[in-house]
């Protein structure tokens, strides 16, 4: 077969396995790398060996250039992960010294990048029933030698020291086809039988008991997780519920209820440590949101990658019917039609239909835009038409915000859609509105030079159109008057890219712009500010939200964001009363309020007292 041809039939397999056609991109680069690692295998006496291309690592929704299978001088299955690059120049900064900049792109350094890979295969395929040794080269077959020395500089001393990085010298037969078979990492490499490969394809990806345990000591010593009182008696309510869906061998759903603050995501870290722990473990914690799911995994390490997960499309890889799922931020689960072809999500249908017990934690008020959302009342009714046991947990005590009762009941009742709102007269609370946008700022900013974490975040009442790596354009523009006269406030919103930029460190990326240093420069939104939390928030309410006489007005006109500009008034002021209670809950210590709207900003200052007095 001629490679034009192959190429061709490799474009309607990827389409077929993966479900959409590869990039042109990316067929771009097989074109450039296949024939390349192949003549390299050949040179190396290494054509009896066994070649997977666009191998997927199903828990992570990653795929490796190119794995190498063979058996080892043991006479066990090994497989040589290789990292494929058509690199001849790359940027690197001491400041990120585990990525590197390709034109606009920042990418993995690719010792990294097939460390990565090989953690994934010996944590997810290689366990007592089929071992396996694991190995990893970065094979880029263009690069000149100033370049790899350049690359090998940064990880000589590290982990990813054990994956050696080659250049396009170094990928010649010199002073044998066997030194560059050694090289590669193959050298007492020999083929494996047709069964041994057919066992290796349909192995099923699941944590290994090590990895599992190594997480659950993990999340057990994290302060994070530390569950107080009511957490604790719901952990427990929720392990009991688990416990008895697992011995009546019934299929269940556990659902999780409580406002913002209530602690549903420490009690679902909680749990997974849990799980974890239990013998033929094989749980999941799942989230819609990925600044979330980011967050987690940073916490807990890259250990939890696969344990802890986006949840969109599909159904993670390795839940069985053996599987405890918990599912956080259920509220966000897509329900558009793609997904919803019945009175319910197919493919969180799907989902519940698999494992053998799935949590969800949920707050229906946290529903923020027409393509998701769950209730409470769906999921009962979800249960009782498919078969499944049925138990609700609802979470009361507030832990977020100080503590405040008393605020989150406020908050509930500011943003119902229309009756009258007391007078804020808490004392466990700091809670003020701001006289004008600078003063909203100023306050974040004390708050950070004294070493407090505060944010700001905002209706999406502005364009968002920077670039995804600064400098960022300051769209959020607000017009107001000072003793001064007209003045105009300015700041972007947060980096929409999801790692920072190589030569702005102190930019935070979007899935961590509520934790890291520089995030405070920026103003958040729902889609970033929803799941986090931190000591000192700021909200401005823009003109989409006004408030007329005993009751809220929605003007959709006045939103920026494409998926809700449309909707008619109505089904639109659902979703701006929850997106300004999000926002409004993300504090732990205090919160400051400012309307763009002179009517709206007055009728909160009737509420609350103003900033400073």
């Amino acid at each position: 077969m001629s490679d034009e041809a192959f190429l061709a039939a490799m474009e309607r397999r990827f389409t077929t396995m993966f479900g959409l056609a590869p990039s042109p991109e990316e067929v771009r680069s097989w074109r450039r790398s296949w024939p390349a690692l192949v003549d390299i295998l050949c040179s190396a006496g290494l054509d009896a060996l066994h070649l997977l291309l666009e191998y997927s690592l199903p828990a992570t929704g990653e795929r490796v250039d190119a794995l190498l299978l063979g058996r080892d001088a043991g006479g066990r299955l090994c497989a040589v992960a290789i990292e494929l690059k058509q690199w001849t120049y790359a940027y690197l900064s001491p400041l990120r010294p585990g990525m590197v900049r390709i034109n606009e792109r920042v990418v993995p350094h690719p010792a990294r990048q097939v460390g990565g890979y090989v953690h994934y295969l010996q944590q997810w395929v290689s366990r007592d029933e089929f071992p396996l040794t694991v190995r990893g080269t970065a094979v880029l077959h263009d690069a000149p030698p100033d370049l790899i020395a350049a690359l090998r500089a940064p990880v000589e001393h590290g982990p990813a020291s054990a994956y050696p990085v080659l250049g396009r010298d170094d990928l010649t037969p010199q002073p044998s086809p066997k030194a560059l078979a050694q090289r590669l990492g193959c050298a007492e490499l020999s083929s494996a039988g047709r069964d041994d490969i057919e066992r290796f394809l349909q192995v099923k990806h699941r944590p290994s008991s090590a990895l599992l345990a190594r997480a659950g000591k993990v999340i057990e010593g994290r302060d994070a997780f530390v569950l107080i009182g009511d957490q604790d008696l719901a952990r427990q309510e929720v392990r009991h519920a688990v416990t008895a869906a697992r011995e009546r061998s019934n299929k269940s759903i556990v659902v999780v209820t409580g406002g913002p603050g209530t602690g549903k995501t420490a009690i679902a870290c909680r749990l997974l440590g849990d799980l974890c722990q239990q013998p033929h473990g094989n749980p999941r914690l799942l989230s819609p949101s990925g600044t979330l799911t980011r967050q987690l995994r940073r916490t807990v390490g890259e250990d939890s990658r696969g344990l802890i997960t986006t949840f969109l499309d599909k159904i993670p890889a390795g839940i069985t019917d053996t599987s405890v799922v918990l599912l956080d931020e259920a509220h966000r689960a897509r329900t558009y039609p793609d997904h919803q072809r019945d009175a319910f999500p197919v493919t969180l249908g799907n989902l519940l239909k698999r494992a053998a017990v799935t949590v969800l934690f949920l707050d229906e008020r946290q529903i923020v835009r027409p393509t998701e959302g769950l209730t409470l009342q769906q999921l009962r009714q979800h249960a009782q038409a498919s078969g499944l046991s049925f138990a609700h947990i609802d979470l009361v005590s507030q832990f977020r915000c100080n503590g405040s009762h008393a605020y989150q009941q406020w908050v509930d009742d500011l943003f119902q859609p229309e009756g009258p709102v007391s007078v804020w007269e808490g004392s466990d609370y700091d809670l003020a509105v701001a006289d004008d946008p600078e003063q909203l700022e100023q306050w974040v900013a004390d708050h950070v030079r004294g070493g407090r974490t505060a944010r700001m975040t905002a209706g999406f009442c502005w364009p968002w159109d920077s670039p995804p790596t600064p400098p960022l354009l300051a769209e959020v523009e607000i017009p107001w008057r000072g003793p001064a006269g007209p003045r105009i406030w300015a700041r972007p919103w947060n980096s929409r890219a999801d790692e920072p930029a190589f030569d702005h460190p102190d930019v935070p990326a979007r899935p961590f712009w509520a934790t890291d240093t520089g995030g405070h420069d920026q103003v958040g939104c729902i889609y970033t500010a929803q799941g986090m939390e931190y000591a000192y928030n700021a909200v401005i309410m823009g003109g989409d939200l006004v408030r007329r006489g005993e009751q809220w007005i929605a003007r959709p006109e006045e939103s920026q964001d494409p998926q809700l500009r449309g909707l008619p008034s109505h089904r639109y002021l659902r979703y701006a009363l929850n997106t300004y209670r999000v926002l409004a809950t993300r504090g732990s210590q205090g919160t400051r309020f400012y309307s763009t709207d002179a009517i709206t900003q007055d009728f909160l200052q009737t509420l609350i007292r103003p900033y400073g007095r």
